[in-house]
């Protein structure tokens, strides 16, 4: 819906969106950058599209409609083509008895498409008008069943003719049954909320397995003999090298699902049955999320907030491979990301473009490493610089001597808790002293999955269950549910699992959550729909430097912060289980040591 510079002031001025000098603010932005004031009040977060097109809907006394497409019925849907459909952006989503048509759109004042359509369907028609992103996943209800599309595009290639290795241009060209399987294994990839396309040769068959909230789930078995074609194709997508398979390679591309825009990083890498490909899914259309969102708050929150605000220091995210790390930091570099301060950042790869942010990947081959990109970034007058990893001696010695010399330096390390960050340090040859004037924070962190809310079940444990939290969070005896109950009800201050009761009081616990063990439709039927982040951040006192000055061992430095009011990864998770955002077997897999 584009909607004129005019009606936009009319809108924002008759609902009290903005001031006046706002809006003048607003225009002047608009006329400088050339684009319309419906896009710059959208990119400034004055308002929301969906929220935009409510109030230009009461203007122009057109119904506004939310549309579910799970509630969409088939027939409806498919009473005008797809090709129609998407052309006009709009969405039959009821016949009544009666014959009455209801057409939902993206812009109901296209008088030519609302007659195109009207000719389709016949003039019986009541019209809607629905936020754009909604006539969009709606669209997306004319794709059934992707697997079942998928294996009659892949059936005419079931003949295994033993021409495995060999491609011929047509088999990879862009309307051959290959270039489809590879378009609907994205789709139902996206479709699925997967991070990862694993697609992997096997003895038999090739195993297509996706990574959702986490876990690998296998999707589909193809023909062994489409896989070099396969292969080749999203090499070819990806810029990479066809014949070169000896060794891995990396690419990436784009593609649009659904209205929304999506980066695909690829890897490939020669195994003992032919080369594996994975690809990393990232949503290029996603905003920033706030660390509240990502599931920051108390101690944790005050603490990150007070170490971005320095002028200069290191502030470390530790966790595995997947835990969360670069969203973090990405959260936070879009929060200090402002015209009067530099953002440079050293990455391998880059996986969130930023804008407004200079962002260098690195190239070994091309001797770019972390330590030669980092040295290079200082001569080039930043504010804030980000490190993707630290991973030997050298970048971490050059990181803390940028952190002294007036900037504030982010990076990530691999290790178990926020405590054994510092003793690493130690392990890489920084100086004692030098670590414990430099480093601010240090964020330890574990991604969950976050339990369904449509479908999730509440119980009452029993004293043996109760008995077992207690001794695996390492509970304190004579206070053993005060502090979690303080815990708790302090969450509930900062909106951590919304209105979701009490789960504890001051004796004991009364009530946990676990996932339905059948799941609904909206979660797939898992009973986990997303990821959540449990966190512990290990703010720089003075007791602390001491420790680290005296090489204080990791569990010292650890019960020392806990002390200051520290509240662990366990214990964020068993807040966040209380409060029906995941479950206690979810906290203990992924933080059991």
């Amino acid at each position: 819906m584009r909607v004129s510079d005019s009606t936009i002031e009319k809108l924002l001025t008759r609902n009290n969106v903005v001031t006046a000098d706002k809006l003048v603010e607003l225009k002047h932005v608009a006329e400088h950058t050339k684009h319309p004031l419906q896009e710059v009040i959208i990119d400034e977060k004055i308002i929301d599209e969906p929220m935009l097109t409510k109030l230009f809907a009461e203007y122009a006394q057109i119904p506004f409609i939310v549309l579910d497409p799970k509630q969409i019925s088939p027939d409806a849907l498919k009473k005008i083509p797809e090709r129609i459909a998407r052309q006009y952006e709009a969405v039959i989503f009821q016949i009544d008895p009666d014959g009455v048509v209801h057409i939902a759109m993206d812009d109901p004042d296209d008088i030519q498409a609302v007659s195109f359509i009207q000719k389709e369907v016949g003039q019986n028609t009541r019209i809607y008008i629905a936020a754009r992103q909604n006539i969009l996943n709606c669209l997306d209800m004319y794709r059934g069943d992707v697997n079942k599309e998928l294996n009659d595009v892949i059936d005419v290639q079931r003949e295994d003719d033993g021409t495995d290795d060999k491609v011929s241009e047509a088999d990879i060209a862009e309307d051959s049954p290959i270039a489809q399987t590879v378009n609907l294994l994205l789709e139902y990839a996206i479709r699925s909320s997967a991070s990862d396309i694993h697609i992997e040769p096997r003895e038999e068959f090739v195993q297509v397995r996706y990574r959702i909230d986490g876990a690998l789930k296998e999707v589909n078995r193809l023909p062994r003999n489409v896989m070099s074609a396969l292969v080749s194709r999203i090499k070819i997508l990806s810029n990479l090298k066809i014949d070169e398979r000896r060794v891995p390679q990396d690419g990436r591309f784009k593609i649009n699902v659904g209205g929304k825009q999506y980066a695909l990083r690829v890897s490939t890498l020669p195994i003992a049955d032919g080369e594996k490909v994975v690809m990393r899914i990232l949503d290029e259309s996603n905003q920033a999320l706030t660390l509240k969102d990502l599931g920051y708050w108390g101690h944790s929150l005050d603490v990150i907030n007070h170490a971005i605000k320095e002028p200069n220091g290191m502030i470390l995210v530790t966790g595995p491979t997947g835990s969360g790390k670069s969203t973090s930091l990405f959260s936070v570099l879009s929060m200090l990301n402002t015209p009067d301060v530099n953002i440079s950042t050293i990455e391998d790869p880059v996986e969130y473009k930023i804008p407004g942010v200079n962002q260098t990947q690195t190239n070994a081959k091309a001797g770019m490493t972390f330590a030669s990109g980092l040295r290079a970034l200082l001569r080039q007058d930043p504010n804030v610089i980000m490190v993707g990893e630290i991973r030997d001696g050298e970048t971490a010695n050059l990181g803390v001597q940028a952190a002294l010399t007036g900037h504030l330096v982010f990076s990530t390390l691999h290790t178990n808790n926020a405590a054994t960050c510092l003793p690493r340090l130690l392990d890489m040859g920084i100086e004692p002293f030098l670590i414990a004037s430099t480093v601010k924070a240090v964020v330890g962190q574990r991604l969950v999955r976050r339990l369904c809310k449509a479908c999730r079940q509440t119980y009452e444990p029993t004293p043996e269950e109760t008995k077992a939290v207690v001794e695996l969070f390492n509970l304190k005896s004579g206070q053993t549910f005060t502090r979690v109950h303080e815990l708790e009800q302090q969450a509930v201050e900062q909106a951590i699992g919304g209105d979701t009761p009490l789960g504890t009081d001051e004796k004991t616990i009364k009530t946990l959550w676990k996932a339905h063990p059948e799941g609904c439709d909206e979660c797939n039927h898992t009973g986990f729909k997303g990821r959540i982040g449990i966190y512990e951040v290990l703010g720089m006192t003075v007791p602390i430097e001491k420790m680290i000055m005296s090489n204080g061992t990791s569990n010292e430095i650890q019960d020392q912060a806990i002390t200051e009011g520290m509240t662990t990864m366990q214990t964020d998770g068993l807040v966040k289980a209380l409060r029906g955002n995941t479950t206690i077997e979810e906290v203990l897999r992924v933080t059991r040591e």
